[in-house]
């Protein structure tokens, strides 16, 4: 078996592969890196024999990477970009952020109450650029290129570094039309005999209540009429009368103040829900990711349980 190349040889032949994938040729990159076209060869043949795999599929016209190629490009720019990023932050020179954060985080959240902070930082650090990637999933850090992800919920990912940097309070209400008719409950159990709207990525057939001054614990099973997995949705039935939910307070409480929605059982509480910052371990921390984490721990740091309503007011 072949001797492998030195570690930094290596990230060499990784940066030459790149230039051949993105110029589309070898000659191209040749050029590109003004280098001959034998070096780049010979660089690929190197890199090949490093790995053990077949890269590049050649023939006189076209160039086609192989599926193992596929791989090593998505895996080569990765590690390039991690490697420069250590660099310059060894260097004393990473203090600046620049270059593209990518964040994933939930609807919501994403369109209302993490835009102030996000535009901070961006005011903050003009040499940086921020895809704002929203939707609920868990991402996969590597193979998406994310750099941090934002999720409410407990995290399950055991390999992902997670910081807390809230709880979310939540209410249960519903429009004043649902309860037509009907003496406004007093105690938990009571709710079972509404028609529900779900939020089927916390609780689908079942609420949970805790009584504030007893501790008292009620388990109340629910026949849901509409079950959601978008909070704003759940939001929107609400008002239209669908049913009852068990909503974010800082997206009901202008509802309720305004007597479009009704808070039921107010002495009765659901658990709050912990909003985490995650990222992967794997990835090296470029300074843009830092500060990002430092705006975002301040803007949601609440020893009051408060902010998350001040925050959803114009």
């Amino acid at each position: 078996m072949p001797n492998s190349p030195p570690a930094a040889d290596r990230i060499e032949l990784m940066q030459t592969f790149v230039h051949i994938v993105e110029a589309g040729s070898l000659s191209a990159a040749a050029l590109r890196m003004g280098a001959t076209q034998p070096t780049v060869s010979r660089r690929l043949q190197a890199l090949e024999r490093s790995l053990g795999v077949r890269l590049l599929r050649r023939s006189t016209h076209a160039m086609k990477l192989t599926e193992d190629g596929e791989r090593c490009y998505e895996g080569a720019k990765e590690l390039i970009a991690n490697w420069r990023a250590f660099e310059a932050d060894l260097r004393g020179v990473g203090d600046e952020p620049e270059g593209t954060l990518r964040v994933v985080a939930p609807h919501a959240l994403g369109q209302r109450l993490l835009v102030g902070p996000l535009a901070e930082y961006l005011r903050a650090y003009p040499r940086v650029a921020v895809e704002w990637l929203l939707h609920d999933r868990r991402p996969d850090f590597i193979a998406e290129g994310v750099d941090c992800a934002i999720q409410v919920g407990e995290v399950t990912d055991t390999m992902a570094v997670a910081i807390k940097l809230s709880e979310v309070p939540r209410v249960v209400v519903a429009a004043p039309s649902v309860l037509e008719g009907r003496k406004p409950p007093t105690h938990a159990s009571e709710l079972a005999g509404l028609p529900w709207i779900a939020l089927r990525t916390f609780y689908r057939n079942e609420v949970q209540l805790t009584h504030r001054p007893s501790g008292e614990l009620a388990r109340v099973p629910i026949r849901p009429r509409m079950s959601t997995d978008s909070l704003y949705a759940l939001h929107s039935a609400a008002v239209m009368g669908l049913g009852a939910c068990i909503g974010s307070a800082w997206l009901m409480n202008d509802d309720i103040a305004a007597g479009r929605l009704v808070q039921l059982v107010p002495q009765w509480h659901a658990a709050p829900l912990p909003v985490y910052l995650t990222y992967s371990p794997a990835r090296f921390q470029p300074a843009r990711l830092r500060r990002f984490i430092e705006v975002v721990r301040l803007a949601m740091a609440d020893p009051t349980g408060r902010a998350w309503e001040v925050r959803a007011s114009p």
